[in-house]
């Protein structure tokens, strides 16, 4: 979308002439065409039954009628197929980024694009009713072999020849204003691409599109050379070539081009169409950049640009945050999984679980062998922040005799951290139990030397649920285990002369030794149900909120948060924090907090980094609530709920 000389691609940032050409670009972005729109956009999420009358007629034919199997059989079960395969380029793009090395554009994407890209199945079901439609109209189409040699030879040669030349003029006349404004310009909202930025185009343009791939197919069909080979290989050929161009790091090796020099002008790569959508102007071609070498609309830093990023290597963070998977739905919700389910907060969802066969498989695969792994990166201000994820599950944490092998694999992601350069490593949501690691004490015991910070954001947590008791409350009820943060606010809200109410006599016993003699007196010991503010975890059970009266406002101390089971009373959700507008690469969400919310743990992590404070926060150690409270407000970070919620 931008014209050359942005920041993206390393070169020199636009000056006042370009700025008006990029403010240009962008507001005739807003000026869809006709047919711009998807035909079942209204649909929503039920646009895919548009197949179902095709699916079930093919169905009925074959067991009902005794038809013999034909291509339109097949249609259903390769659409299945391209989803798949563009899902795999999907999750390997996102986790080769992620971590960083070969990665072509630096900038990260947010969730405007995640939205704007949700759509991108759209294509492979209009290919799917062509397919079905042209079954119909053309009955030749629906019966050939799998395999001829000369269809073959024609696909490749029509693609190279008439497909290839086609698609580079309509690419430039694409450009022209008139037509860039009202159709193009969306697929060049994505300045940096993810695979399926590939499909992402007005319909009338995907039409155009068909229209064109539809040559060889229908010359192979027409001269009857058609083959189930040619057919399908000749769209899997373009999803692979697509994906690939769009996937943001560099896949081709350069011994390739070494072994053969004109593969050069045969077969692009990742970092040559990168640069169409960094530089606008150049790099046209489709897949082959001949015609771009031949027309002079080569960028000029499209080699260097490629060994650049062949030779680039793994991201080194200041900041990585140290989670772990909690249901076996959860690896679709991550930001490898499904981008728009990892866009959204985690919650159930009813269609996963046909999905159970593939889940028990990479269940029992992490069990047995699995590694902690990148997930995501952003950056903030100077700092390069990551999340690693650890493959274990909630139920694991449950299990006294995992814990030797969830130990093992936290200590090793600390020498990781250690021996990358990681100034600070934040431990989140179970990896950080007191029954497990004492709050990662046991790994700084082990290993006394570390230099890499091990911080556990206990006392940024305890900030945030002491900011969020409402104003002019006088008394509260505490009612949850006696965990660190627990311990914390407790203290800071005596401190502040708030009287605790607990009911139980051993947590009393255990908050009053810890509070001390000289606040002990706002530390009282009642069977008080009728208080309207709680501090909960997320063992409250059913019965524990059945005793709260109407309107009481229950406050999470846990990382997980609390079933609901009371309408008429109110949630909050667990401690977290509104990460700043200055975050780049925000592009999903985390577990179950909103759209750019942060946990106060992991946001206690990143406030330890940009604060350089070289000390540890594990065991029973504890910062000044106040102090980083003031710190995580000072660099732009705001608590999710406010005093006059």
């Amino acid at each position: 979308m931008f014209p050359p000389g942005n920041r993206f691609s390393g070169r020199s940032s636009p000056g006042g002439k370009e700025l008006k050409q990029i403010l240009k670009y962008t507001v005739m972005a807003s000026m869809p065409g006709v047919l711009s729109q998807w035909p079942w956009k209204h649909l929503g999420s039920f646009k895919h039954l548009i197949l179902a009358p095709w699916v079930i007629r093919h169905i009925y034919l074959f067991t009902v009628k005794g038809e013999k199997m034909d291509i339109s059989h097949l249609v259903l079960p390769f659409l299945l197929l391209r989803m798949v395969h563009n899902q795999l380029w999907i999750s390997l793009s996102r986790h080769r980024t992620a971590k960083g090395n070969n990665r072509i554009v630096d900038k990260g994407i947010e969730f405007d694009q995640i939205d704007r890209e949700t759509n991108w199945d759209d294509q492979i079901l209009l290919n799917g009713v062509i397919f079905y439609v042209g079954g119909m109209v053309i009955p030749q189409a629906n019966h050939m072999p799998y395999w001829r040699m000369d269809g073959v030879i024609i696909t490749i040669l029509l693609h190279m020849g008439p497909v290839e030349f086609i698609y580079y003029w309509l690419h430039r006349l694409l450009h022209h204003h008139y037509l860039y404004s009202r159709y193009h310009s969306h697929h060049h909202s994505s300045i940096v691409t993810e695979p399926i930025t590939s499909v992402i185009h007005p319909f009338a343009e995907h039409v155009a599109y068909f229209i064109l791939f539809a040559i060889p197919m229908l010359t192979t069909v027409f001269t009857g050379t058609a083959s189930v080979a040619a057919y399908f290989g000749y769209i899997t050929f373009i999803d692979f070539m697509n994906n690939m161009g769009h996937c943001n790091f560099e896949f081709i090796p350069e011994f390739v081009f070494s072994i053969f020099p004109p593969l050069k002008y045969l077969f692009y790569t990742a970092s040559f169409h990168s640069l169409h959508h960094t530089q606008f102007r150049t790099n046209y071609s489709l897949f082959m950049p001949m015609y771009d070498y031949i027309y002079g609309t080569v960028d000029k830093s499209s080699d260097s640009l490629y060994h650049k990023s062949l030779t680039r290597q793994e991201e080194v963070a200041h900041v990585v945050h140290l989670t772990h998977l909690t249901t076996p739905h959860s690896i679709y919700h991550l930001r490898l999984g499904f981008a728009r389910l990892a866009s959204v907060p985690e919650s159930p969802t009813w269609y996963l679980w046909l999905l159970w066969p593939f889940t028990l498989s990479t269940l029992i695969f992490n069990w047995i062998c699995g590694r902690t792994f990148v997930l995501q990166r952003h950056r903030f201000d100077k700092l390069r922040l990551q999340t690693w994820v650890i493959p274990k599950y909630n139920t694991q944490y449950s299990m006294k005799w995992q814990n030797v092998s969830i130990n093992k694999m936290i200590e090793q992601s600390i020498l990781e951290a250690e021996e990358k350069g990681v100034q600070v490593l934040s431990l989140g949501l179970l990896n950080q139990g007191k029954e497990l690691n004492r709050y990662g004490e046991i790994y700084i015991e082990k290993h006394p030397s570390l230099k890499v910070k091990v911080v556990d954001g206990s006392s940024l947590a305890a900030a945030v649920v002491v900011d969020s008791i409402p104003k002019g409350t006088t008394q509260l009820l505490f009612r949850g285990s006696l965990s660190k943060v627990a311990f914390a606010v407790a203290f800071a809200l005596c401190k502040k002369g708030i009287q605790v109410v607990t009911t139980l006599k051993e947590d009393y016993e255990e908050l009053k030794a810890s509070i001390g003699t000289q606040h002990s007196n706002n530390l009282i010991l009642s069977k008080n149900y009728h208080l309207k503010t709680w501090l909960v975890d997320d063992k409250l059970s059913e019965e524990d909120q059945n005793k709260a009266s109407k309107g009481t406002l229950f406050i999470p101390l846990s990382q997980f948060p609390p079933k609901k089971f009371r309408n008429a009373c109110f949630y909050y959700p667990t401690p977290a924090m509104i990460a700043p507008s200055s975050i780049e690469n925000v592009d999903s969400c985390e577990n179950w907090l909103p759209r750019r919310v942060m946990s106060a743990w992991r946001a206690g992590g990143i406030v330890h980094g940009l604060e350089g404070w070289n000390v540890n926060e594990c065991g029973n150690t504890i910062f000044d609530v106040d102090k980083i409270w003031q710190a995580s407000l000072r660099h732009g970070f705001k608590p999710l709920y406010y005093n006059n919620y």
